[in-house]
């Protein structure tokens, strides 16, 4: 990890304007220096202001590749998909939108994580940008606490996903995930991490602090990181 720098806002939408440039400035960037943009982007509901900012920024989206971070185990048409999360906000933009999840293999998770990884595989690597949330159990991704950490965060290196099964569950959104691993997050060219309120702060920097041996992913997947990071928080 080279560098982490806070970014502080008093509202959730001055945050997200801000994101909104940063995130196109990255896209123009990626475009110039090799024709396309290729980014993950995180679910849950705190980027939600910044997807509709960035909808007002003038961009090629018919240049930009985007995927979910991670996915839940789930029909591409479900509520709880990502991937249908970001269709719904992006989906006419013109922007290729791979998904994580083969239908074929909801039953299975670890099969799921073995076709997510094959499919991952087709595009051209490093991402340009990653955006991470941060869960309050400390989870990023869908790189939980719990028994498949180990496999997402220090897995083969030539692994860019795999299925996890969560212990426990989270009751929001009990079903089995397909995440980027690690090594695929932290090979990113640049990383935003994006979270609110007093509690998600206090979780990331005592993460941070703890680094490698930290007990809560988001430290260990933010040691593995070459590139700077910037973390957005808003009250």
């Amino acid at each position: 990890m080279d560098e982490v720098e806070w970014w502080e806002f008093d509202t959730p939408a001055e945050m997200a304007e801000q994101i909104a440039g940063d995130v196109a400035f990255v896209i123009e960037s990626a475009v110039e220096a090799h024709g396309g943009a290729r980014m993950a982007l995180t679910g849950g509901r705190t980027p939600d202001v910044v997807y509709e900012a960035l909808l007002k920024k003038e961009i090629d989206w018919s240049k930009v590749t985007l995927l979910p971070t991670d996915d839940r185990l789930v029909p591409l048409d479900d509520p709880l998909s990502n991937y249908a999360k970001l269709t719904g906000f992006f989906g006419k933009t013109g922007a290729e939108i791979v998904s994580l999840i083969d239908e074929a293999a909801l039953g299975d998770y670890r099969e799921a994580g073995r076709l997510g990884d094959a499919r991952l595989a087709r595009l051209d690597w490093p991402l340009d940008l990653v955006m991470l949330g941060v869960g309050p159990d400390g989870h990023t991704a869908s790189i939980f606490p719990g028994p498949d950490l180990d496999r997402a965060i220090a897995g083969p290196r030539e692994r860019r996903a795999v299925g996890v099964r969560p212990d426990p569950m989270p009751a929001e959104a009990p079903v089995e995930r397909v995440t980027l691993t690690a090594e695929a997050l932290a090979s990113a060219r640049a990383v935003m991490v994006v979270i609110t309120g007093d509690e998600k702060r206090a979780l990331v920097e005592k993460a941070i602090q703890e680094g490698p041996l930290s007990s809560s992913p988001i430290g260990r997947v933010v040691s593995e990181i070459d590139a700077a990071i910037d973390i957005f928080w808003s009250r």
